[in-house]
């Protein structure tokens, strides 16, 4: 469906060239300063026509807030934002009359409506992400006033260029009779755990690319525009952090924290890989050394000494920095002539016209960190709502006390 959350719940609306698209927002807790501007930032990084790097498509993506909000402060009641749309151009997909473009979503929105947009693939345009970066700017001012939280995404990928500090260089492959070998190096550099516990947007942000490495930004620069040029496409990977997220978050056992990530970034268009934590790289280290020990904090809590786990554990937020990364395919829609096959079987060649991006990876990172503070915000509600009901009632004196939490943590306590 077109809405995503439990409690703090986003339903998007809109297609690629209708009037407008945008989202109703419910549950933002009453009281939170709000402007425009909050909405607009984030907005405006990921609007198309940033560089020769996006499409040219001139869109503003001014918003306009049309309830829940007076003088600048959220009443609690649910917030409707709206953009424009100003420079659609339907004509330009008069070809998906006769021909579903290939790994489009054309064919199979045909197949799952029986009648589709001018657009072809409607609702499966990035255009719709417009409504999740709104309300994900909303739950992200919620969450850095009320938890300090931060949430930091950057291009960690660009076809073969990696970012050089994303993962450990990989140990040799095994000589016959040496798998048992488990002499491995860790599952992510000390380089990349430094960065993320680091990056800001300020230094995502100066690049195009939205890769924080300046040469491997500027390779990542030369690949995508070769793709340009070629009039074709490639794809990358996008890394976030969110830093600052309280223990006790994710509802064990299928709503998981990590299992409603995955959720909401797969929901992404475009979307075709994700990982947390150590992710695949965790596989090949064995146990002894990926487990996450635990040592005590300053203030008496616990920790854990390293974080492979990326910040979940059982489900289950444990206060540290949660990483993921998510790998987004090469644009679908590309001008370059293509044999495939109209709806009716015939075969034939169509070169598709229009405006799209080369390489989604750069305008998808302000996507990415929408969607991780709307999971956050919601899994926060649940759990507040769990807390605030449970300190009602007596304290507990018929357990042990090793089942129950002996101290205030970092947590929703």
């Amino acid at each position: 469906m077109s809405t995503f959350g439990k409690l703090f719940r986003v339903t998007t609306y809109g297609e690629s060239h209708c009037a407008s698209v945008g989202a109703i927002v419910d549950g933002v807790p009453p009281g939170l300063p709000l402007v425009p501007q909050d909405v607009q930032t984030q907005l405006s990084r990921r609007r198309p026509g940033q560089s020769n790097l996006t499409t040219p498509r001139d869109e503003k993506d001014l918003v306009h807030i049309q309830s829940g909000i007076e003088h600048g402060v959220t009443l609690g009641t649910p917030i409707a934002l709206l953009v424009k749309n100003e420079d659609q151009r339907p004509h330009d997909y008069s070809e998906t009359d006769l021909y579903p473009r290939p790994s489009h979503a054309d064919y199979t929105y045909l197949e799952k409506y029986g009648v589709k947009a001018s657009s072809g693939g409607g609702r499966s345009s990035a255009r719709e992400t417009i409504g999740r970066v709104a309300a994900g700017a909303i739950a992200e001012k919620y969450l850095k006033l009320a938890y300090g939280v931060e949430i930091v995404a950057f291009v960690s990928s660009v076809g073969k260029i990696h970012l050089p500090a994303h993962v450990a260089p990989p140990s040799l492959a095994p000589l016959e009779g040496e798998e048992d070998n488990d002499d491995v190096q860790d599952a992510l550099s000390e380089e990349f755990r430094k960065l993320i516990a680091t990056i800001t947007r300020e230094e995502v942000d100066k690049h195009p690319t939205r890769c924080p490495h300046p040469e491997t930004a500027e390779r990542m620069t030369k690949r995508i525009i070769r793709a340009k040029e070629a009039q074709d496409s490639i794809g990358g990977t996008v890394t976030c952090v969110i830093r600052g997220v309280p223990s006790g978050l994710g509802e064990p056992v299928f709503d998981k924290f990590e299992a409603e990530l995955a959720h909401a970034m797969l929901s992404i268009p475009a979307t075709k890989a994700f990982e947390i934590g150590s992710g695949f790289r965790g596989t090949e280290v064995p146990g002894s050394r990926h487990n996450d020990a635990f040592v005590r904090r300053a203030d008496g809590g616990l920790a854990t000494k390293t974080n492979w786990s990326g910040g979940i554990q059982g489900g289950i937020t444990n206060g540290e920095d949660i990483y993921f990364r998510i790998g987004f395919k090469s644009p679908a829609t590309i001008s370059q002539a293509q044999e495939t096959a109209q709806y009716d079987g015939t075969a034939g060649s169509l070169a598709a016209r229009g405006r799209h991006d080369p390489c989604v990876v750069p305008r998808a990172v302000p996507i990415v960190e929408a969607m991780a503070a709307i999971v956050v915000l919601d899994q926060l509600l649940i759990q507040n709502s769990r807390k605030t009901a449970a300190s009602l009632l007596p304290p507990i004196t018929t357990l042990p006390p090793t089942m129950v939490m002996p101290t205030k943590r970092k947590s929703t306590n």
